[in-house]
């Protein structure tokens, strides 16, 4: 009896004991998590509830209270199992005290703002599954000791700035599934303990600095589905014992220095379904054994040095959708049996040395949408099933040999957007048909042999926006309405044998920018209703029959910049307006029959003699004086004419001398009255007032009047596409402004269009340190004067490409704050304005620099509010150089437009270069120039030389942004970051060290090795 109660009483203690510490485990859980809440900062206040709790509270709920706290999860006896602080804008850092949660599983805190390093003691987590700290900026070597979790199963790491070595251990964690270590610093090796994971099925490790050949061992992954190390410098050969990795779905080695051959023993992965391996250096051919990959879907070997053929083989993958072999040395045929392929949606070939017929058969069987081969040597026939699926968007197939007709089904492909075979030599005629697609926008067909006329339905189309016909064998004068396609922004014929007369239907041309009829054999006069294309900036009708005179209606054309009106029959006189033209740079008269004096006004600015001769009759400006010719012609008269002459001349020069003595003393006495009303007369139009309007967004101490007297000829600082700019320098009290005198057309006048006002009202309700302060305007019925800020060191461009640019933007500091200073500007248009603004022309010249450097938006003249998504406008508008490729066809508004422009003055920044640069090569900007670069070396070439030096930091901080400038610059919309990524990545480019190196010498303070050369963004490429 005794022994039972002694057993009683031991089982009674033991549990008490067990119980007590159960309760001090949890306590000290309870107390971990108190620790962790106070070394996070938490904006939003997700973590509310992780309050230390009071007495009464742990009676209650028990001391494990905490397990129904935000994000946290307890296992059946009431610890920690899982901690998921994902995506919750949580910054600050991890503390060393998480180790004492000794059962926490799945740890999660990816998609935050943590910036810190990750404390060594997480080593001591051992019961770890799942560790993810994704989407973070930590920074420092990722923490090693993770290798001791035997149940670990996947570690997420990507996208932050760790830096150094892969930690060895890892390796130990034999169990793990998943390794993503994408977007860092990480550098080489690859540690060779990583073979000991033989049950991982995802390997990231793009966009870090790892360089020298890939491991061999990599190879012995046997369970592995998805490799993705893109984005780095690895050279030498792709390792042949990548054949071995059986279960490989999708491979990933894009944008890097491979060189050497595609190994044959990828034929064996008989699962793989993604090969990338774009933008290397690989040469040799491809592969045959690659046509036994039955599952390969996707196929990209393009911008490479691959030879040879196209293998056969590759028509037997009857899977594949995508299949991009451009910019590589291929030769021969393209293979007739790719013609058969059911599944067959993209199919690039550009820029080969391809020669021979496209398979008869394609498209007819598959759902082609995009073929691109251009820029070969092709020949024979267009296929004529190429949009028998209804599914073709894109025919690319200019700069090759094409023979025979455009085939009838193209001109009934409702799905095309695009049409380009310039440049073949294509016959018969323009198929009827093409005016009737709801989706086309560019139809380019110069440079063949067509014949005949354009046809009358092409009238009809609300979608085009891009024609060329020009260089062939047209022989039939233009529909009549031609030119009145409301969607229509480029026309160009020239170089055919139209003949008639140019159609008088301009009244509905609102987008047509580019008129281009020159060597069209057209006869007649040019209709006076041209002048209704209120958006035309190019005309060029050289080389013609017209005759009659120049219509003065073109004095009035808003924005026409080049006019080319030489070589055909013109009479009468240039129109006295002419030099009032806001928007002319550039006219071409030369060799007509015009007479008389060349106005006197602005046109010599714009002018050379060359762009006169072959007017016999035409004198003074910048042709000899009229007098010579009118001496000529006295010396004929009699000499009693002269007499005559002379006398009456002696006898007005006296009665003058008495005036001028009279109205002379009346002049100085009112001298004061008229200075002050001058402006009043200035603006008078049709002999009615026009009443000034001041109207001022904050307290201001100046009058329009002393504003309105600034506005001549002396003070003009600058003249954009909106309107000219005049510096105005007010004595009581000493202050300086910039004013703006905007262009409004007369129609916008007649018609009491109030666009303009309204669009300055709007952005005097902006505010923002990057953006230019408008203080107010000035108007009336006729004219908007805006008054802004002055900004003492010009323009962006200016200080970039002018004569100052050996004294300002000296540094990299300088030139990064300006990007980033844009960028927040940016920002606040599009992130923080309701409705977003979109700026529609960023370029250099539109960002000014105060007198400290900082940058300011300028120049809203084109800018709109995005009142609704995929808001679309009836013309492009923009800075050539500086327009994102899609809004040409799209005529889409959005953000993305501004970001591509924003990219291109990051790239002016980079490399101190203009947009647009003969030495870039014919057709080429400064975009494709970069792009063409294909290593760090290339791009380091690249970089503005006095900016970058020889100071290797500098220029690791410059390739960071630079690669910023290419994602903003990505070809399709989606692929460009937003605004506040844009910052984000910027902060992570953000100059670490001293931008100026001392004598030229790199500094002794750098770490070893390469570090700072891959965005860990880089991976959205």
């Amino acid at each position: 009896m005794q022994t039972h109660w002694l057993f009683l009483y031991c089982y009674i203690g033991v549990s008490l004991f067990f119980i007590e510490g159960a309760q001090i485990a949890t306590y000290n859980e309870l107390s971990t998590l108190i620790s962790i809440k106070s070394s996070i900062i938490d904006p939003m206040n997700h973590l509310k509830d992780w309050q230390q709790p009071s007495n009464a509270t742990m009676q209650d709920d028990g001391w494990n209270h905490y397990c129904n706290w935000t994000g946290i999860s307890c296992n059946s006896k009431g610890f920690v199992e899982s901690l998921e602080l994902y995506n919750m804008n949580l910054s600050g850092v991890i503390t060393y005290h998480i180790q004492s949660l000794s059962s926490l599983s799945y740890f999660n805190i990816s998609c935050n703002n943590f910036a810190s390093t990750l404390p060594k003691s997480l080593s001591n987590l051992t019961s770890l599954k799942s560790f993810d700290v994704s989407q973070n900026y930590f920074t420092g070597r990722f923490p090693t000791g993770l290798g001791r979790a035997a149940g670990l199963r996947s570690i997420n790491g990507s996208s932050n700035e760790f830096s150094g070595l892969l930690p060895e251990d890892i390796g130990n964690s034999t169990l793990l599934e998943s390794l993503d270590f994408r977007g860092s610093y990480f550098i080489s090796p690859i540690p060779k303990s990583f073979k000991n994971l033989q049950k991982l099925k995802f390997l990231g490790l793009s966009g870090n600095n790892f360089t020298g050949k890939i491991p061999e061992y990599l190879g012995e992954l046997s369970s592995l589905d998805t490799l993705i190390m893109g984005y780095n410098e690895f050279e030498g050969e792709i390792p042949a014992e990548f054949g071995n990795m059986t279960n490989l779905q999708y491979l990933d080695l894009a944008v890097g220095t491979l060189s050497g051959q595609i190994p044959v023993e990828f034929g064996k992965l008989k699962n793989l379904t993604t090969v990338y391996l774009y933008r290397n250096n690989l040469t040799g051919k491809i592969p045959p054994e690659l046509g036994n990959i039955m599952s390969l879907a996707f196929l990209d070997l393009s911008d490479n040095q691959i030879s040879g053929e196209i293998p056969k083989e590759l028509a037997k993958l009857e899977n594949l959708q995508l299949l991009n072999l451009m910019s590589n040395k291929l030769t021969g045929f393209v293979p007739e049996k790719l013609g058969e392929l059911k599944n067959l949606q993209v199919l690039e070939l550009w820029k080969n040395y391809l020669e021979g017929p496209l398979p008869l058969n394609l498209g007819k069987y598959s759902p082609l949408q995009w073929l691109d081969v251009s820029s070969n040597s092709l020949s024979g026939e267009i296929p004529p099933g190429l949009c028998t699926e209804g599914n073709l968007i894109k025919l690319i197939l200019f700069n090759n040999s094409f023979t025979g007709l455009i085939p009838s089904g193209l001109s009934n492909c409702s799905s095309l957007v695009r049409v380009r075979i310039q440049n073949n030599l294509i016959s018969g005629t323009i198929p009827v048909g093409f005016g009737n697609l709801p989706s086309l926008q560019r139809l380019e067909l110069a440079k063949n042999n067509l014949t005949g006329k354009i046809p009358i339905d092409v009238t009809s189309s609300t979608s085009l926006s891009f024609i060329d016909v020009s260089w062939n064998h047209l022989d039939s004068s233009l529909p009549s309405e031609i030119l009145s396609i409301p969607t229509l922004q480029t026309f160009i014929a020239s170089h055919n044998n139209l003949g008639g007369t140019i159609p008088d239907e301009f009244q509905g041309c609102p987008s047509l920018s580019v008129l281009d009829l020159s060597n069209a054999n057209i006869t007649g006069t040019i209709p006076e209703s041209i002048a209704s294309c209120q958006r035309l900036v190019n005309l060029n009708l050289r080389n013609n029959h017209l005759t009659g005179g120049i219509p003065k209606s073109i004095t009035n054309m808003p924005t026409l910049s080049v006019l080319d009106l030489s070589n055909n029959s013109l009479t009468g006189r240039i129109p006295e307006n002419f030099g009032s033209s806001p928007a002319l740079e550039m006219m071409n008269l030369s060799y007509n029959k015009l007479e008389g004096p060349v106005p006197s006004n602005e046109i010599p600015l714009m002018m050379n003699p060359n762009d006169l001769i072959g007017n016999v009759g035409l004198c003074g400006g910048i042709l000899p004086p009229c007098s010579q010719s009118l001496t000529v012609t006295s010396q004929k008269r009699s000499s009693h004419i002269k007499h005559v002459v002379i006398g009456f001349v002696s006898g007005i020069s006296v009665i003058l001398s008495f005036s001028a003595v009279y109205f002379g003393g009346k002049w100085l006495c009112n001298r004061w009255y008229l200075y002050n009303n001058f402006i009043h007369d200035w603006f008078r139009h049709s002999g009615e007032d026009w009443p000034w309007r001041f109207v001022a967004f904050q307290r201001i101490s100046f009058t329009s009047n002393e504003i309105l007297s600034c506005i001549k000829e002396s003070n003009i600082i600058g003249m954009g596409g909106n309107g000219i700019v005049y510096k105005a320098e007010i004595h009581k009290p000493q202050v300086t402004v910039a004013v703006k005198k905007l262009w409004r057309s007369r129609v916008d006048i007649e018609n009491g269009n109030n666009d303009v006002l309204r669009e300055v009202e709007l952005l005097g309700r902006l505010r923002h340190r990057n953006i230019v302060r408008l203080l107010g305007y000035v108007h009336n019925e006729r004219d908007v004067i805006m008054v802004c800020e002055y900004m003492p060191n010009g323009n962006l461009g200016t200080a970039l490409h002018g004569e100052q640019s050996a004294r300002l933007l000296v540094d990299w500091v300088s030139r990064y704050n300006i990007a980033l200073g844009v960028a927040q500007g940016l920002n606040y248009l599009h992130h923080d304005c309701h409705p977003p603004v979109i700026h529609r022309d960023i370029k250099s010249n539109n960002i000014l620099l105060d007198a400290n450097l900082e940058a300011r938006i300028a120049d809203f003249g084109l800018a709109r509010m995005m009142i609704q998504k995929n808001e679309t406008v009836s013309m492009v508008a923009g800075s050539y150089g500086y327009i994102a490729p899609e809004y040409g066809y799209t005529l889409k508004v959005d953000e993305k437009i501004d970001i591509y422009s924003y990219g291109v003055v990051l790239l002016e920044l980079l490399t101190g270069k203009m947009p647009l640069d003969h030495a870039f090569g014919e057709s080429v900007d400064i975009v494709k120039w970069i792009q063409k670069k294909r290593n760090n070396k290339a791009l380091l070439e690249a970089l503005d030389p006095t900016i970058a030096g020889q100071c290797k930091h500098v220029q690791e901080e410059m390739l960071l942004v630079l690669r910023i400038a290419l994602l903003c610059t990505a070809k399709l919309p989606k692929e460009r970051p937003s605004m506040r990524d844009i910052i984000t990545m910027l902060g992570e480019a953000k100059p670490r060290r001293k931008s100026i190196c001392s004598n030229g010498r790199q500094e002794n303070s750098m770490e070893k090795g390469t570090i700072f050369t891959t965005s860990p963004l880089a991976i959205l490429f």
